[in-house]
């Protein structure tokens, strides 16, 4: 049997794991336009339809990249399936002039594999024909869901500017005004916490928050990372949508739920509309770019830990049913459907 065709872009670290097990379920080579670059994106496109292969999965990435893997596809004679991660076509002239094509892709596609309920959601306005199956967001538990040590808590703390009892909110990712850091900032500001409190950002980017106990820790390895979930008792995701962003998912919601920690998100994050924070049970959801909701979160985090231990435990169970496995398994789905699956 012909191995399967991944056309997708950047190859990250959170996907080797779960791209390891589709490849021993279905024979799948990886042909990567971008990170770590094999190929171009009309090369991928060349490649993925050559006769070498029985079916093409591939992502939204890339200008050329998808239309040119789908018409390869079509050429080549063998099923399509669309890997879909947008809950919302971005709203800028030149994204107008793409919707039409990118309409078709989505109907015409043998099978849509989503990032979760949210994007099914948006794609099955565009078609008629099912085939339509979600894949989980994952993270390596082998690197998340680690047992972290009393020492190594207590010196992320330290790392942070934390005292051992004080409230510690913590954010993680890329330092741009799409994921809300002015929004967090302006919450931190307006919340009514203990003198002790402290709000780290670990992450890089044009932007540099400061205030009052603020602490700016750079961008780390993500292997630093979970001591810095474990000791922080929330994680906030203020991500907000613009012309062309909209947060397919935040896997750092995943990342600290796997240590225990609750998480604060917009409903403009994936994670929360896809249902992994839930409002209430594994955390809190709140409407983006509103500080004082935001704000009035935090408040009363901040003064209750059995709240917060009681999100912990919850956030901690939900996230354990997505694993790469649970990823492989959505996609396996999808080849099946359209006949090309060897499992």
């Amino acid at each position: 049997m012909k191995p399967v065709a991944l056309v997708t872009g950047v190859v990250s670290d959170h996907r080797l794991a779960p791209f390891r097990i589709l490849a021993e379920r279905e024979d799948v080579d990886v042909l990567s336009w971008q990170e770590p670059r094999r190929y171009g994106q009309l090369e991928a496109a060349r490649r993925a339809g050559s006769g070498h292969y029985r079916a093409v999965i591939a992502g939204l990435g890339g200008r050329a990249a998808l239309p040119a893997t789908y018409l390869a596809a079509r050429r080549a004679g063998i099923p399509f399936v669309l890997w879909a991660s947008l809950w919302a076509h971005p709203r800028t002239p030149l994204h107008a002039l793409s919707f039409p094509p990118m309409r078709s892709i989505y109907r015409h596609a043998d099978a849509v594999v989503t990032y979760g309920p949210h994007v099914t959601s948006y794609v099955d306005r565009f078609r008629t024909r099912g085939n339509v199956f979600e894949a989980p967001q994952a993270v390596d538990p082998a690197v998340f869901a680690r047992r972290v040590t009393d020492d190594e808590r207590a010196a992320a703390r330290t790392q942070m500017g934390a005292a051992a009892g004080g409230f510690l909110a913590l954010f993680v990712g890329r330092l741009v005004p799409e994921k809300g850091v002015d929004t967090l900032l302006q919450a931190w500001q307006r919340a009514s916490l203990p003198p002790d409190s402290v709000l780290a950002f670990a992450g890089a980017g044009p932007l540099t928050p400061n205030g009052t106990n603020v602490h700016a820790l750079g961008s780390l390895a993500r292997a630093e990372l979970p001591p810095l979930y474990a000791a922080a008792d929330v994680l906030v995701l203020p991500s907000v949508a613009t012309a062309t962003f909209r947060e397919p998912w935040g896997l750092v919601s995943n990342e600290a739920m796997h240590q225990g920690t609750p998480v604060i998100a917009t409903d403009d994050v994936g994670a929360a509309a896809g249902g992994l924070v839930l409002d209430g049970r594994t955390g809190f959801v709140v409407p983006a770019g509103d500080a004082d909701a935001l704000a009035a979160r935090l408040t009363a985090l901040a003064a209750a830990p059995e709240l917060r231990d009681r999100l912990g435990t919850a956030a901690r169970d939900r996230v354990a049913s997505y694993t790469p496995e649970r990823w492989a398994q959505g996609m396996s789905a999808a080849l099946a459907a359209v006949g090309a699956s060897r499992c």
